[in-house]
């Protein structure tokens, strides 16, 4: 008779992989190297019959809720947002518990000199939009927030690094229009927001047909988001 894995996250487990994520979190927040695989390996024989698949996509859901509440977060784990709210629980109490740990991490990471990586290759970077959101428990993080500051809000009000941003926007709206032979549309596309900070969006670019696409793009050291209408996509750093 085949062994029937139980496929929910008891408390310890979920325990055990926050505190795993923020372990390497807090070395990449101060530029050291870390190993996500030794990471896994640590915690294989702690959980209940867990992949590394199930791991890491446990560890892209611990970035969803750290993006939720304003937070860095580890930019090689891109963020899965059906999580379950037990996960969600649990990264807050220990949010709460490491508060005065973390806090000075974050403000030394946000108050650094690191910036956006030079990327060369746009079809290499480019990420699929967001999954379909599923039905999850209701949320808990805007009710219990442990640490007030919002450090993406504050990065995506940092006038160099939007700059920086939009640069990378607009040169990557130019060539997905070259590479499909739509060269003249190129030509057309404008920075609206270095005229007009009032516009309501940052890039006037074109869609293959000639019609408009305005673009709205925020900035963090850890990712760029750029909204075109109602698709998201994201260039991770």
């Amino acid at each position: 008779m085949s062994k029937i894995i139980n496929t929910d996250w008891s408390n310890k487990e979920v325990e055990l992989i926050i505190s795993d994520y923020f372990s390497m979190l807090g070395e990449e927040l101060q530029g050291k190297p870390y190993n996500k695989t030794s990471h896994r390996n640590y915690l294989i024989p702690l959980l209940n019959n867990r992949s590394h698949r199930s791991i890491d996509f446990k560890h892209q859901n611990i970035t969803a809720v750290l993006i939720k509440l304003g937070l860095p977060y580890i930019k090689g784990y891109k963020p899965m947002r059906n999580y379950q709210r037990l996960l969600e629980e649990k990264t807050i109490a220990f949010l709460s518990n490491q508060k005065i740990q973390l806090e000075p991490k974050f403000n030394e990471f946000v108050e650094s000199n690191s910036t956006l990586a030079i990327i060369n290759d746009f079809s290499q970077i480019i990420d699929s939009p967001p999954e379909k959101k599923v039905a999850v428990e209701p949320s808990v993080a805007y009710r219990r927030r442990p640490i007030k500051i919002n450090y993406l809000e504050r990065e995506q009000n940092n006038i160099s690094l939007g700059e920086k941003g939009e640069t990378l926007v607009l040169e990557y709206e130019k060539w997905n229009l070259i590479r499909l032979g739509k060269d003249s549309l190129a030509e057309k596309i404008e920075w609206v927001s270095k005229t007009d900070d009032g516009a309501g969006f940052d890039i006037l670019s074109k869609n293959i047909n000639g019609t408009d696409k305005y673009i709205e793009v925020k900035t963090t050291k850890l990712c760029i988001e750029f909204l075109i209408l109602h698709n998201l996509l994201k260039f991770f750093n």
